[in-house]
């Protein structure tokens, strides 16, 4: 007997009918035939037909039907209730959504009636992470086992145009068999198929499902090649210990070297985490590096230690530390070992260990903290390091305080380091500095200091400095729109100078400081205005407002600037960027600016339509009164030949301007007071859109030989990305050391004098050209949804601070395939190259 009802509204099991279906549906897996559903069971059933068979004991919903059923929701055409057998069949658009997100889809759902187990035929995946199965058939089984028979898995999402079309990258089964209860995911008999042609075969691997964040392991193995290492593999396993701590284990096996050890220990506390990381091996093969001192030759084991880590001790306060120590300088480069505290530049590497206290509220900064420095080149003296303990910085801002008015604030520096041995190196002469002959010397060529011809970078011994100032600004615009700004400060200095003068092989290092005369102090009081006038005018084309400026500071005489130990103010360089500086120009706080002096400039602002903008400043500085601090040279000479060691500065210039959306020009320069040559250019051009991104950089300083740089440094960059395809994307990249060809001729002649002279043979001229590389790079990277695919080359001068003789060339590749893992490596293809320690004769 058939019994058939059409409804063509939506019902809710609220009324008979669809109560009586629930009941029906859910009374085999949760209670008697006699006890109704309890309240959490109930479903909601929405259907446009109901049909009863009361011979078959079946009841079916039929047409667009949907059940929500204990956080899930069933979809089909028709869904069928056997209460016999106590299945429940849906077919036709068959669709389950979890309550989690995830969205199974199949031909033919053939389930229990708790809908826990069953069969599905044609069954597709989605799970919330957008990572999906598939297969022709599947199986779940205790309500948390999925078990897909010629499974596929991926990652990436189907080509809309084409969704038959095979993915980028997928895994083809022969079995795989998710565990939910384990959150894992079995494959067995994989292969890893790209566009459908298979490139590896797996027999059998393992890995979390998209629910976990952490789980126990073997994560994506580690390549590596080079001459004195050999080939190397390593097989780094995570050990999820707990929600908030874990320990991954990295064995490498080196043919030539042998067992290199990493391990890693992480630990996250409800106020902050800290890391530590360390490398250890005991190497078969010493004799492929050079001998002490330029090489490890002499050490069997070399290892390193790494640890990091930050704690909030409330919202304002935190305190932590990031260090590294090794067994040698060239250990990091030789191994390849992750280093986050390493500073490094062409030609300067160190690694940097601190530990700080930060705290900061609205007004209010404070930051104390240590510094230990480890040179990683060859040329570097340990002895010659500071050690920095402490440096406390503090800063207090006071906004319109009743009594003044204006901004008040509050700065305070104290500063103590140390050294073994002094650290000063020769003027060099423009004929002999030849950056084709490395150097070991400890002093860099000035064995015996010299107070005419070295300047010295640092005081062996103990050196300490107290800074406190406090200064106050206000604004004050009258009816005409002119802005006045009147300053005042007044900052006080206390040195301690103890040197170390018995040391390391230098008898006349005594005569770099006055060892009768400790502990001294200075005070420097400043008063000052500012003047701005701004005028403003609109046209059709835009907005422009021209503005000068003029600022007068007056100081009295710095002191004793030949008696203190110049460690944090060495750098100084003079641009439109600190013409309008009121306390000094200096860098740090051990010179500080003297004298009377005024700063004059015009500023330019205009806006054209959207997006177009230009900015552009032009100014001078002129020494009114009392002695120019930037003629007065200290240790070492900082301030000479900055363009302010004149009475009447150099002039600066700076420019801003976007003619068009994502093009920006920008440049500075420094020219000449009298004969307006550029001392120093800065420019840069970039344009960037969805499509193309480029920049070309430009940089030349004149030689400044009373800071020891004797020949001018200039250089040119070309770099840029274009979208090739869809998600393709080239790149490629380029420095020239525009110098480097005139220092060739400069060595040519002086080479060929010394021939002639001594009756020789003329040497080759070199064919090198203006413009010779310092570094090249270019790359092709693919980026989606699931995948990141990269591979680039890299060229670079050689290092020779460190030893290397040959430029060095890198090829690296990397592959992220989303969910599953990473594979990165990188081949130098000058393995035979010396540098970093290493023997010549490393190489087989």
């Amino acid at each position: 007997m058939v019994l058939g009802v059409r409804r063509m509204a939506r019902f809710a099991a609220a009324t008979a009918l669809a109560s009586s279906l629930a009941y029906i549906l859910v009374a085999a897996g949760t209670a008697s035939a006699q006890t109704p559903p309890a309240k959490q069971d109930r479903m909601v059933v929405d259907a446009r037909e109901l049909v009863y068979d009361n011979d078959k004991k079946t009841v079916a919903a039929v047409g667009d039907v949907q059940i929500l059923y204990q956080g899930r929701t069933i979809e089909a055409d028709r869904v069928v209730y056997d209460q016999a057998g106590k299945r429940v069949v849906a077919t036709g658009n068959a669709r389950i959504t979890e309550a989690n997100g995830t969205v199974i889809t199949g031909d033919r759902f053939n389930l229990t009636d708790d809908f826990r187990d069953g069969f599905i035929d044609s069954l597709r995946v989605v799970n919330p992470d957008k990572t999906r199965f598939s297969a022709p058939r599947a199986e779940r089984t205790d309500g948390e086992t999925f078990v897909f028979e010629k499974g596929i898995y991926t990652a990436c999402e189907p080509c809309k145009d084409n969704p038959e079309r095979p993915p980028l990258w997928q895994v083809r089964s022969a079995r795989i068999i998710h565990k939910k209860a384990e959150q894992t995911i079995y494959y067995e008999d994989a292969r890893i198929e790209f566009l459908g042609v298979p490139m590896a075969y797996i027999p059998y691997m393992s890995g979390p499902d998209s629910t976990v964040k952490r789980k126990s392991g073997f994560l994506a193995p580690k390549f590596l090649n080079t001459g004195p290492l050999g080939y190397g593999v390593g097989l780094p396993y995570f050990l999820n210990l707990a929600p908030n701590y874990d320990v991954t284990v990295t064995p490498t096996y080196l043919t030539r070297q042998g067992l290199l050890g990493q391990a890693e220990w992480r630990h996250r506390l409800v106020n902050g985490s800290y890391s530590i990381r360390g490398s250890g091996i005991f190497q078969q093969e010493p004799e492929a590096f050079l001998a002490s001192p330029l090489g490890p030759r002499d050490k069997d084991f070399r290892g390193s230690i790494e640890t990091n880590g930050r704690f909030f001790i409330n919202p304002r306060w935190t305190f932590g530390w990031s260090a590294a120590m090794s067994t040698d300088r060239w250990f990091y480069k030789n191994y390849r070992i992750r280093n986050e505290s390493i500073s490094s530049t062409t030609y300067l590497q160190e690694s940097i260990s601190t530990a700080y206290l930060n705290g900061q509220s609205s007004t209010a900064w404070f930051d104390m903290r240590g510094y230990y420095f480890q040179p990683l080149t060859s040329s570097d003296w340990q002895k010659q390091q500071p050690v920095v303990l402490p440096v406390l910085d503090y800063n207090k801002r006071l906004h319109k305080p009743s009594f003044l008015g204006g901004e008040l604030s509050f700065n305070v520096n104290i500063t103590n380091l140390s050294r073994d041995a002094a650290a000063f190196s020769e003027l060099p002469k423009q004929q002999t500095y030849l950056i084709t002959t490395p150097s070991y010397s400890l002093y860099d060529g000035c064995a015996v200091y010299q107070k005419s011809t070295c300047l010295v970078r640092g005081l062996a011994g103990n050196v300490a400095r107290a800074t406190a100032e406090v200064s106050w600004r206000r604004n004050f615009i009258d009816p005409l729109g002119q802005v006045w700004t009147p300053y005042a400060s007044l900052r006080a200095d206390i040195f301690s100078i103890n040197p170390n003068t018995t040391k390391y092989f230098n008898a006349n290092v005594a005569t770099i400081a006055d060892t009768s005369d400790e502990v001294f102090g200075r005070a420097m009081p400043a008063i000052g205005l500012m003047y701005r006038y701004p005028f403003v005018a609109k046209t059709s084309w835009g907005t422009h407002i021209i503005e000068p400026v003029a600022q007068i500071v007056a100081r009295p005489n710095e002191t004793n600037s030949l008696r203190i130990a110049n460690e944090d103010a060495q750098s100084l360089v003079f641009d439109a960027n600190n013409l309008f500086e009121w306390s000094s120009k200096f860098s740090g706080y051990d010179r500080v600016e003297g004298g009377s002096r005024a700063n004059v400039g015009a500023l330019y602002t205009g806006r054209f339509g959207k997006d177009a903008f230009a900015n552009l400043l032009l100014g001078q500085s002129y020494q009114l009164g009392g002695r120019n601090s930037f003629s007065a040279g200290d240790l070492v000479n900082t301030g000479l030949n900055s363009g302010l060691d004149t009475d009447t500065s150099d002039i600066v210039a700076r420019a801003q301007i976007s003619p068009a959306k994502g093009f920006f020009l920008t440049g500075a320069t420094r020219l000449n007071q009298t004969t307006y040559e550029m001392q120093r250019i800065d420019a840069a051009a970039t344009y960037s859109n969805s499509v193309i991104s480029t920049s070309v950089g430009y940089g030349r300083y004149e030689p400044q030989p009373e800071l020891g740089i004797v020949r001018r440094r200039e250089g040119l960059s070309l770099n840029g990305s274009v979208l090739v395809a869809q998600n393709w994307r080239l790149r490629a990249g380029v420095l020239f050391d525009l110098d480097k060809y005139k220092l060739d001729r400069e060595n040519f002649r002086t080479a060929y004098a010394s021939f002639l002279t001594n009756g020789g043979v003329a040497p080759a001229y070199p064919n090198t050209g203006p413009f010779q590389t310092a570094s090249t790079s270019f790359g092709i990277n693919y980026t989606d949804e699931c995948t990141v695919f990269d591979v680039s080359y890299s060229q670079s001068y050689a290092d020779r601070q460190s030893g290397a003789t040959k430029d060095s060339r890198t090829v690296m590749f990397r592959l992220e395939l989303r969910t599953l893992g990473e594979i990165s490596y990188s081949q130098n293809l000058d393995s035979s190259s010396v540098g970093d320690g290493v023997s010549s004769s490393s190489t087989r």
